[in-house]
């Protein structure tokens, strides 16, 4: 077997070599040599590390602990970290590093796939006799401040239901406006100890107040009638996953699972502010139950909803609208209103009535 001199006076006189496999792992395992490059090549490991330990989560169905969860929202966006990584590699002519970079760049790649959960297939779409088409809108007014825009949006777009997220007492009062009353007479309004807590069902149908899933913010349920036929909504509005309340979030997305689990064969829709994207394994366990994205079956499964001040190049969808397989998505529409952080969401759907 032959070596060079350099590794027969590093074995030393006596000492035994190391076999040829171990010798190329540890040159492949060594940074590159040369200030400047293993410079780089230091530089390229934290981003390559965050990246990693994002998409690792993804890849085993958890959201981890902080800071996994927030840095979830944005995965398409780690795909940015991804090419430094890669960049800088390259530069430090570290083999490792590129293929580490390259590795993370493509497992990033595969779950920006739009996720489909337990959607029934194409084959198994309703196809009953279509009883009403109906438009939906979700809207977060961070603290009642976008009250106006909303009301914008309601007297342009004319939705048949809406669910609004962060209703203050100010906002309650805007949409008891005899205006309003006779656009949507129906509606429950649950006001709660500060001006994110409130949120509200607005309806042009005959509504009845059903329970809501508990939360620490208001997330009502109302029964609405629609053309003979019954449809549940809940409003979603669980609270944001902020450092020191990871298990709060988890355990009320839990509940709006376990509300889509026991929602029966009755048409269902959950509408709002989820603080998640389908990037977060307590999200895609809600669409585990059954129910379709309304933004990803019409299209548009990553168009951002929040920050609005960055949308819509960068931001994540944390508002949804989700429905059962009576409520067939025909388009998809995030609409600008003026002094929140997020964009409001109008959905057009058509109902089915039971298939014979």
């Amino acid at each position: 077997m032959e070596t060079t001199v350099a590794e027969d006076q590093a074995a030393g006189p006596g000492r035994p070599r190391a076999p040829r496999g171990a010798r190329a792992a540890a040159r492949l395992l060594r940074l590159p040599g040369g200030r400047a490059r293993r410079w780089a090549a230091w530089c390229a490991i934290p981003p390559l590390a965050v990246v990693s330990a994002v998409v690792l989560c993804r890849a085993m169905d958890t959201d981890g602990i902080t800071p996994i969860p927030q840095l979830l929202a944005f995965l398409p966006w780690l795909l940015i970290p991804a090419a430094i990584g890669l960049l800088l590699g390259t530069a430090a002519r570290w083999p490792l590093g590129c293929g580490w970079a390259l590795a993370a760049a493509a497992a990033t790649g595969w779950f920006i796939q739009p996720y489909d959960g337990g959607s029934p297939p194409s084959d198994a779409e309703p196809h009953g006799p279509v009883l009403a088409r109906l438009r939906v809108m979700t809207a977060n007014l961070e603290f009642g401040q976008a009250r106006e825009g909303l009301l914008s949006a309601l007297r342009r777009e004319r939705p048949d239901l809406v669910a609004v997220q962060e209703c203050d007492t100010r906002c309650a009062a805007a949409l008891d406006s005899a205006a309003v009353r006779g656009a949507y007479p129906y509606r429950s309004v649950a006001l709660g100890d500060s001006a994110a807590a409130g949120s509200a069902i607005l309806s042009r149908h005959p509504l009845t107040r059903a329970e809501g899933v508990r939360g620490t913010l208001r997330m009502p349920g109302a029964v609405v009638r629609v053309a003979g036929q019954r449809l549940r909504m809940q409003v979603a509005h669980p609270m944001p996953p902020m450092p020191g309340q990871v298990d709060l979030w988890r355990t009320e997305l839990g509940r709006l699972r376990a509300y889509a689990d026991g929602r029966g064969e009755e048409p269902t829709l959950i509408a709002g502010d989820f603080n998640a994207t389908q990037d977060h394994a307590a999200f895609r366990a809600v669409l585990d139950t059954g129910l379709r994205d309304g933004a990803r079956a019409a299209g548009v499964p990553r168009t951002p909803s929040w920050p609005s001040a960055t949308t819509p190049l960068l931001g994540a969808q944390i508002d949804h609208v989700l429905v059962s397989r009576a409520l067939r998505p025909r388009t998809a529409r995030f609409l600008e209103l003026p002094h929140t952080d997020h964009r409001a969401l109008l959905v057009e759907l058509d109902l089915y009535g039971p298939q014979s």
